[in-house]
């Protein structure tokens, strides 16, 4: 592996502080637009940590996950590290899974932040409206639950696209020389 300058490590810690500065800058964009408004909006802290993670280590992913969660359980009156504990483990999940099996593709993004989405959304509504057996509960499910969980889905094709943009200028490049090149293959 070819050696870094103290310029080219330099570069590296600005970009990464530059980028993570970014992301929690949209974090915090996406909490004060989750803060206002109806209650039929998307949950858009999801597909940002899960975009997040996706493209980082565990250690990144998890804070981002905790952090995200935080946020998600104040703008929605949650139970304070309900969503917390749920992003947190879905973040590392799906950094695990990306590092180690999937590629990073706009397909499998969307279909694992539908599949992410939609399993918080049900547990939502199965732990604060069917579990205490409201009258009509089944009608909050179809006309708030899946609304939001469909408008989430839409909202991350645009979050992935912001995030590509970020991760494009501002990612770390990998430097390899042409022996590690020859023994990869």
């Amino acid at each position: 592996m070819r050696l870094k300058t103290s310029r080219e490590r330099r570069i590296l810690h600005v970009k990464t502080f530059f980028r993570w500065l970014i992301y929690y800058f949209l974090i915090i964009a996406s909490f004060i637009l989750m803060t206002s408004g109806t209650w039929l909006k998307p949950v858009l802290l999801v597909p940002i940590a899960l975009c997040i993670a996706m493209e980082n280590d565990l250690m990144g992913s998890a804070f981002t996950g905790a952090f995200c969660g935080f946020l998600t359980d104040i703008a929605c009156g949650r139970l304070f590290g309900y969503n917390a504990v749920l992003l947190t483990v879905f973040c590392v999940g799906f950094s695990l899974v990306f590092e180690l099996y999937l590629r990073q593709r706009f397909i499998t993004y969307i279909v694992m932040t539908a599949a992410v989405s939609f399993l918080q959304c049900w547990l939502d509504y199965k732990f604060y409206y069917e579990i205490w057996d409201y009258e009509d509960v089944g009608r909050i499910f179809t006309g708030v639950t899946l609304h939001v969980w469909v408008y989430t889905v839409i909202a991350a094709v645009v979050i992935y696209l912001i995030t590509r943009l970020i991760n494009h200028f501002l990612m770390p490049k990998v430097h390899l020389t042409i022996e590690e090149v020859i023994q990869t293959n």
